[in-house]
């Protein structure tokens, strides 16, 4: 292998591996009401100029598992408002757990589709005291691309939430909540940086580098797998000799 295709390769595997973790830790993702960048598309037949990362279920899910075998579960406040209750007070907040009444967290490609279950459970400071439950909601995972700042992002939308054992009457509360906070906290969710896939390689002969910058990303789901076309747009500059 060439010496630019094994630091392609490299930059890809980085990359990849940083937006996984980035993706299922759930946590500093900033929250603003408008989400960047625009949905990607399917891919289209002969485009030139394109890179293909292909992304197993089996690996979304091994990356998961692990997240919550050795790291902190990730736990959020209930609604839009901070915590700020006392040790021994009731926090309304929520925490996703690996399995919850029998329902796993885990990843799976259904009708083109990311899918993806989510366990937990929560506490809620009402005004008829702490009430604690537990449930899953049905999310999938939209993409976004960001151009300008070369950023492949996903949309969590929840679909569904099942609570378990709860007042119909608090249930009704507590649901639109647990909706909310998912959708808003945890949205949007850096998954690929593309510039640490933009190359700049100098050809010594020709006293330039060679550039290359993502300008599309395009994707879909096949074989169990979630295939990624990142279309590069290719360009040369003059070396800086000072």
């Amino acid at each position: 292998m060439s010496r630019i295709g094994i630091f392609f390769l490299g930059s890809l595997i980085g990359a990849v591996i940083g937006g996984v973790l980035v993706f299922y830790f759930f946590v500093g993702a900033p929250r603003n009401g408008k989400l960047p960048g625009t949905l990607i598309q399917p891919p289209e037949s002969n485009q030139p100029a394109t890179a293909q990362l292909v992304l197993k279920q089996e690996f979304f899910n091994q990356v998961l598992n692990t997240i919550f075998r050795d790291m902190n579960a990730p736990s959020f406040p209930l609604g839009e408002r901070e915590n700020s209750a006392q040790p021994g007070q009731c926090a309304s907040q929520i925490t996703l757990l690996p399995e919850s009444g029998g329902v796993r967290s885990a990843i799976s490609f259904e009708n083109n589709r990311v899918m993806a279950p989510l366990a937990f459970r929560g506490s809620y400071n009402s005004i008829f005291g702490c009430v604690n439950f537990s449930g899953w909601a049905q999310t999938n995972l939209e993409m976004r691309f960001d151009a300008d700042q070369q950023i492949v992002f996903g949309q969590l939308n929840v679909e569904t939430v099942n609570l378990d054992g709860v007042n119909p009457v608090l249930s009704g509360i507590i649901t639109p909540l647990v909706q909310s906070t998912l959708n808003q906290r945890v949205n949007p969710i850096q998954i690929l940086d593309g510039k640490q896939l933009a190359l700049k390689l100098p050809v010594k002969a020709s006293e330039a580098n060679l550039k290359a910058n993502v300008k599309d990303v395009r994707s879909e789901i096949k074989d169990n797998a979630l295939y990624l076309y990142l279309v590069y747009e290719f360009s040369g500059e003059a070396m800086n000799k000072s």
